[in-house]
């Protein structure tokens, strides 16, 4: 098989931000070998998260100025939430719960505002990795599932193996994929932010191994592919290994996750990773060259995989050598051939205040921000 990698000679750069927005193309992102295209031309995957787009009462005004900072850092894509799961309604939500049933909100404050999210991309040429639940409690997730159908306290991971459980997400999913299936804006959907066994309780059956999640991501990307050929489809995990000669709790597979099996399933498209060396205890001798480790690790199983992987979540904070921590991320991720990046995550001065911060965001006129369109250029001229 001829392997197709996303490394090419890099080129001198000028970046103008001044020059006019191109159209967003009609087309769909399409994966090929290692890289992604769009209209037979190599796409550059660079960007940020912004969780809080949809979810934070924005105006349609502000909804465009939070994609125009991100597109003036040259950045081309989003990852956002498609989810927040609530037992009582208010402010913006997309499902609420009422003991085992759910209604899905379609309305303002629902899907109809997802509509705004969406239009708001596109005018500034921006394309969305949706993310459709989350492992963590923040905005419902998956216990808000397993508490509801099976009770208070019911083990997290019955998220990945209950019938009744995974039908109900899967009834989630469909008026999502559905309702976005012809919209070219959706760069793809992705199944979770971070799946693991474990959640936000400590309530686990015991039974949970990686071989669980990846049961279950064949089961949900197959259901994906079944009702929207159009779009990409993603893991949205942290990207744990599972290597037979460690102890590592991020390579011995204790988490449930096998990146490399999971990346080999046929309805995935593409690989995820996330990068916090802190939050990790991965700090010492050295977080920034662990960090270097682990995306050089993730290169080497795109490139064995011969799939795109992303770097879609990485951060430390400003007192934790912050620039110079960066530099050394991107410049691995670019020099070394992994597809694309997305920081944790952007941030904006809105007319209503700053957007959140939880110590990581990046706001524009910043030092980090401005490493955003010097790395952002130098990855484009490499595709």
């Amino acid at each position: 098989m001829k392997l197709k990698a996303c490394l090419f000679t890099l080129a001198s750069v000028t970046v103008s931000l001044s020059k006019p927005m191109p159209r967003q193309s009609t087309s769909f992102v399409k994966a090929d070998g290692q890289c992604f295209t769009l209209d037979g031309q190599p796409y550059t995957v660079f960007g940020s998260n912004s969780y809080w787009v949809g979810l934070s009462g924005l105006t349609t005004d502000e909804m465009h100025v939070t994609f125009k900072d991100i597109a003036e850092t040259g950045g081309t894509t989003v990852r956002t939430w498609g989810f927040n799961e609530v037992t009582s309604a208010s402010g913006d939500y997309y499902q609420l719960w009422n003991g085992s049933t759910s209604i899905i909100n379609c309305g303002s404050t629902g899907l109809g505002n997802f509509d705004n999210v969406v239009a708001a991309a596109k005018a500034e040429n921006i394309r969305l990795i949706v993310t459709l639940t989350n492992n963590w409690s923040d905005y419902g997730g998956m216990d808000v599932y397993v508490n509801q159908i099976l009770g208070e306290g019911q083990p997290h991971d019955y998220f990945y193996s209950n019938p009744e459980v995974i039908a109900a997400f899967q009834n989630y999913v469909k008026v999502w994929v559905e309702r976005y299936a012809d919209e070219p804006t959706i760069f793809g959907w992705e199944l979770v932010n971070e799946p693991r066994c474990t959640g936000s309780t400590s309530a686990t059956s015991g039974n949970c191994t990686t071989t669980t999640i990846t049961d279950w991501v064949k089961t949900m990307s197959a259901y994906i592919k079944s009702l929207d050929s159009n779009h990409l489809v993603g893991l949205g995990d942290e990207g744990w290994f599972n290597w037979s000669n460690s102890t590592d709790f991020a390579f011995d597979g204790s988490q449930g996750i096998d990146f490399d099996a999971n990346l080999a399933i046929d309805t995935i498209d593409f690989g995820t990773f996330h990068l916090y060396p802190y939050s990790w205890g991965k700090e010492t001798p050295s977080a920034m060259v662990w960090g270097q480790e682990w995306i050089e690790n993730h290169h080497n199983a795109q490139a064995t995989c011969n799939k795109p992987v992303l770097m879609e979540e990485f951060g430390v904070s400003a007192g934790q050598n912050q620039t110079t921590t960066y530099k050394n991320w991107y410049s691995t991720v670019i020099n070394g051939g992994l597809t694309g990046v997305l920081i944790w995550q952007a941030g904006s001065n809105l007319t209503s205040g700053p957007t959140p911060n939880d110590g990581f965001t990046i706001y524009p006129d910043t030092p980090v921000y401005y490493l955003e369109q010097q790395y952002s250029a130098q990855l484009g001229a490499r595709n």
